[in-house]
């Protein structure tokens, strides 16, 4: 199980910069919390959230990307191979 602190947050964080996604918290009216730009590579999610929404948040939007572990360094790595076994999300990897 993942703790929901911001050290946590900075690593899910840290995935997503690893795969050239770029993470925006900002206010609007998203029915999930958050907004994929898909063609720029860009993530908003609810300004609002605290630790453990944004938390939530990403995991879903890492259930929604295809994820390149070739891209990750070690310790990402070894942090998203944490989240799969963890996790019941779904998430794509391309190895």
């Amino acid at each position: 199980m993942l703790n929901f602190t911001k050290t946590t947050l900075q690593k899910l964080e840290l995935i997503f910069q690893e795969q050239d996604y770029t993470i925006r918290y900002e206010k609007g009216n998203f029915q999930s919390g958050y907004c994929i730009v898909e063609n720029n590579k860009i993530l908003i999610v609810n300004k609002f959230f605290d630790t453990e929404g944004r938390i939530n948040c990403l995991l879903d939007i890492l259930s929604l990307i295809v994820v390149m572990e070739e891209l990750l360094t070690p310790k990402s790595k070894e942090f998203f191979r944490k989240i799969l076994k963890s996790q019941e999300y779904k998430i794509k990897q391309v190895a």
